[in-house]
């Protein structure tokens, strides 16, 4: 799977970490920065892996910033992207499961290495049940500007 991620400078070593992760599950990843750990501006690089989500790009996208609130507003601003900030195994299955989430967003203060690592697998390995879930995500998908 294409995998598109990014993050800021509170993000930049759990990116690195994940991202060596999901290469030796054998993904292709297209790392859109940052690329140290010097600060910069999450919106910046944020945008860039969304976009590869919503051009297809990418079929998934990781974007890590301290919080994960402040990467979740900006991947939500793109039309077609899903963006879930996941805490938990549960929240990561959840937002597969019921929102087709197809951008995993994580806040690198709020999460250990080791259960960020559980999300990322959850997430990845968790199917969208469709049903009475696909009416609901396709009428966030109609959404426009208010």
């Amino acid at each position: 799977m294409k995998i598109s991620m990014a993050s800021d400078h509170a993000g930049f070593q759990l990116k690195e970490n994940l991202k060596s992760r999901l290469i030796s599950q054998s993904h292709e990843i297209l790392d859109r920065g940052c690329f140290d750990d010097s600060s910069v501006d999450y919106p910046d690089f944020g945008v860039l892996a969304a976009k590869d989500v919503a051009s297809g790009t990418a079929e998934r996208a990781v974007l890590i910033c301290g919080s994960g609130i402040g990467m979740s507003i900006v991947a939500n601003k793109v039309k077609g992207v899903r963006a879930a900030l996941c805490l938990t195994t549960e929240l990561a299955e959840m937002s597969r499961r019921h929102n087709d989430a197809n951008v995993l967003v994580l806040g690198a203060r709020f999460v250990e290495p080791v259960e960020a690592f559980n999300i990322l697998d959850v997430w990845f390995s968790t199917p969208f049940e469709g049903g009475r879930h696909q009416r609901r995500v396709d009428k966030i998908g109609e959404l426009g500007d208010y």
